[in-house]
């Protein structure tokens, strides 16, 4: 199976992405996570990505706040999916991170999830693998069924509670 490659640009990015590498962790998907910054370490980030599909990863995720260019700055060197993990910063509640992540130009494109969406990150990660893996498009179904059932528990113990 193909890894997922995690970049963060900053190590205040790890408590989203803790959730994002659990999601990965409880679908059984390997995955490889560094700090890299488009900014103080463009040449890592650079050549994390110029590399990531000879060592096996099949899609990223770039994480980052404020200015946000660590998305882009990985997707213009690799040809692989990359998924832009806008993070929430000290000011404009993430929107500064979101539009500079979703904004690319024409020829470069970043899927996008919401500020601080670390678990849909995974799971689209997750999604984007499956096309080609059925064993993990099966644990994804199952997750799936089991995120319904869940809410419909809760929906029943409501339902019992107001019905008293």
């Amino acid at each position: 199976m193909k890894k997922v490659g995690i970049v963060m640009g900053s190590d205040s990015d790890l408590p989203i992405l803790r959730k994002t590498m659990d999601t990965l962790a409880s679908l059984e998907i390997p995955f490889e996570c560094h700090v890299y910054s488009a900014h103080r370490t463009p040449e890592e980030a650079r050549d994390f990505a110029l590399n990531a599909r000879k060592n096996g990863i099949g899609v990223m995720i770039a994480a980052a706040g404020m200015a946000a260019h660590l998305a882009g700055a990985i997707a213009a060197n690799t040809t692989l999916p990359v998924i832009g993990l806008p993070c929430k910063g000290p000011c404009f509640d993430g929107m500064d991170a979101l539009l500079s992540t979703v904004m690319m130009p024409s020829g470069i494109p970043v899927a996008t999830v919401a500020v601080n969406g670390g678990v849909n990150a995974a799971l689209l990660a997750a999604q984007i693998l499956a096309v080609a893996d059925e064993e993990l498009a099966a644990r994804l179904d199952a997750k799936r069924a089991s995120d319904a059932a869940a809410v419909l528990k809760k929906d029943a113990a409501l339902q019992e509670e107001l019905n008293k």
